[in-house]
């Protein structure tokens, strides 16, 4: 029998074996991060080249002890998958939700594998649908989920004699709940043939839903079908867009005609809106067909037609029609335009003392709406026409304070420092887009970043939209990453100061060095050609419009021509426009043609380009004005007078983001 101390010093021999054997086996699977970086980057650069295979392999050395280990088996799912391997492609997505169950990437793996599992294990498919649904109810994989689940109820009992109307009823709701929430969704058009196979009787609603979804993916002959199920009361409204996209537009007119006199109870106002567009946009007279519906239709709908007739009346009538509008609808969504044109009618009769007193009254009422920083400034404007240097000074400032990125907060700032010309400077220091946000050190996303593992990012990061916008630019999608994080911008409030890196991706410099070097050449001023660029095109080369205007500079091909002809350009086809450098000098010079024929004035030069120099002459000659900002105000056309207002608009956020001033 061993003694005590024989017994202590076997266990300290099996305790220093463990503590070797420990070290070893962390001594094998230790990597630098340096390491782990450089075998992180490989396999990205081989999966780009289609190398999956060897791309597998690098992910598979990323060691466990990195918190990059759950990325790089995301990835091996995805090479293997792009190797026809499902079954290891199951396995890898499993490792990821079975041992990193929290992670950002967990659903997305559940909902991979199960995809992969439909044909050969459709119960474990299922599984992994509910749990998705489960555990992630808000998400696009949930919805997409639900399309799934509905499907295998389907074909688990599509083959058998007995079908339980349970089950059906189980299957709608499934289909049902996923055409309501993504009616032109990736699966939409799946679940309505699915749906239609099934049977059992179709409510109405259902087939409107149907409907709905057929029109939004443009097949308009099969939404045409199925709303031949609805009665006209509730369809209708679709039945104009439907109709309207089918070009059979004598039903589309009739249609509106009789929905809005009898049945706009029926259709949420959005659909009327749309209704009454479509309607206006097929008369011959735009007032005419205003008038006429303002006849027959009921109160739904009504305060909008009210609002395009006041945009479409003579000036000298403005003012009563807005305020017909507003006194009949004082809290409705036009209200706060309508009292922002009375405001503005006050201030051309130089009733300084009502426009203030409606001024203040629409800044308390209406101080989140589209119209405070217009009512804002010209308060200021009143003020600085009865020499009130205090309030008038205060009122420019707050403009700037609370709307640092409108357009108004540029007037203000020309006003505030004297500065009579439209452009403030024609330099500007570009700066590159870079990631969003300043994370803290050795942060995963900073990590993922600097990697540049794009597609990682886009799937960890979906809740935040300038960071799917910076994506979006590293993939060169320029133009949708700018959009993406215009409309995210929109959503901020109060805005972030000049110096957050989220403005970057709002107003980037695309293309700048060949817009200065065209510029120049033409005598332009180039922030303000690089503002013209971001609205005409948003930085898409391959741009075209409807009625032909091509590339970045938005160019009609016989403009081209023209232009080319007068400067040399040697432009002899269309397709040459969207070649960037050719629309860039091309589209300067053109807009060095238009400045000459309006005297060099830059705002008149803004306004002609989109609506055309005929029709800016026009205006010129028949409003009266005492300077710019009464001119554009007056601007009979809305889509002239807005993209005056845009494009001045990003002349002072790249002049306020990349040369200092504030």
């Amino acid at each position: 029998m061993w003694d005590l101390v024989t017994k202590k010093r076997v266990i300290a021999g099996v305790s220093v074996f463990a503590v070797i054997l420990a070290a070893g086996i962390v001594l094998s699977v230790y990597q630098p991060a340096s390491k782990t970086d450089e075998i992180y980057t490989q396999a990205l650069t081989d999966y780009e080249k289609g190398d999956y295979q060897n791309s597998y392999y690098l992910f598979s050395k990323v060691t466990l002890f990195s918190n990059l280990k759950p990325y790089a088996i995301y990835h091996q799912a995805e090479c293997a998958r792009m190797l026809d391997d499902d079954k290891s492609a199951i396995k890898q997505y499993q490792l990821i939700f079975n041992n990193y169950p929290k992670h950002k990437l967990a659903v997305k793996a559940r909902y991979m594998a199960a995809q992969l599992l439909v044909e050969t294990k459709p119960k474990l498919a299922e599984k992994y649908f509910k749990k998705i649904i489960e555990i992630a109810p808000n998400t696009d994989y949930a919805l997409a989920s639900e399309y799934y689940c509905g499907l295998l109820l389907k074909n688990k009992y599509s083959d058998n004699n007995i079908f339980p109307m349970s089950v059906k009823s189980d299957i709608e709701n499934y289909f049902r709940h996923y055409l309501s929430e993504a009616p032109s969704g990736r699966w939409a058009m799946e679940i309505v043939k699915n749906w239609l196979e099934l049977d059992k009787e179709i409510s109405t609603d259902d087939y409107l839903l149907m409907a709905k979804s057929c029109f939004m993916v443009g097949e308009y002959e099969k939404a045409k079908e199925l709303l031949s199920h609805v009665q006209m009361s509730e369809s209708w409204a679709l039945d104009v867009k439907n109709s309207n996209a089918l070009k059979n537009y004598p039903r589309a007119r009739a249609l509106a005609e009789t929905g809005l006199k009898k049945y706009s109870q029926y259709v949420e106002e959005k659909d009327i809106f749309e209704v009454i567009d479509i309607y206006v946009n097929l008369a011959k007279s735009n007032q005419d067909a205003i008038n006429k519906l303002l006849t027959i239709s009921s109160s739904k709908g009504k305060d909008y037609l009210l609002n395009l007739k006041c945009q479409n009346v003579s000036e000298d009538n403005k003012e009563s029609c807005y305020n017909y509008l507003y006194i009949k609808y004082p809290n409705g969504q036009f209200s706060a335009d309508a009292l922002s044109n009375i405001f503005f009618s006050k201030i051309k009769k130089k009733d300084y003392e009502s426009a203030i007193k409606i001024g203040q009254d629409h800044l308390n009422k209406f101080s989140d709406t589209n119209s405070a920083p217009m009512v804002m400034f010209w308060m200021g404007k009143i003020y600085e026409r009865l020499n009130d240097y205090t309030q008038y000074n205060n009122y420019y400032r707050n403009v700037i304070l609370k709307y640092p990125d409108s357009y108004y907060a540029y007037r203000a700032y020309l006003r505030l420092n004297r500065i009579n010309s439209p452009l403030i400077t024609g330099y500007i220091n570009p700066e590159p887009v870079v990631y969003p946000y300043k994370y803290a050190r050795n942060n995963i996303i900073v990590k993922l970043v600097n990697l540049h593992d794009y597609e990682i990012l886009n799937e960890i990061c979906d809740d935040d939209e300038f960071i799917r916008s910076w994506v979006l630019y590293q993939k060169g999608d320029y133009s949708h990453s700018m959009l993406v994080a215009r409309d995210a911008m929109e959503q901020v409030n109060p805005k972030p100061d000049k110096y957050d890196l989220r403005w970057r991706l709002v107003y980037p410099v695309n293309y700048y060095d060949d817009i200065q070097k065209y510029a120049a050449l033409a005598g332009n001023n180039s922030p303000l050609m690089l503002s013209l660029v971001r609205e005409e095109s948003y930085f898409d080369p391959l741009a075209q419009s409807v009625v032909g205007a091509t590339g970045l500079m938005q160019l009609m091909p016989a403009t081209a021509y023209e232009i080319s002809a007068k400067y040399g350009l040697g432009i002899t086809s269309p397709d040459v426009l969207f070649n960037p450098h050719v629309n860039l000098k091309a589209g300067n010079y053109y807009y060095a043609f238009v400045k000459s024929m309006l005297a060099g004035y830059d705002v008149s030069s803004v306004a002609a380009y989109n609506g055309g120099i005929g029709s800016l002459q026009r205006w010129k000659n028949s409003l009266y004005y005492n300077d710019t900002d009464e001119f554009v105000e007056q601007i009979p056309y809305p889509e002239t007078k807005n993209y005056v207002k845009k494009v001045f608009r990003s002349y002072w956020n790249y002049i306020r983001l990349y040369s200092g001033n504030e």
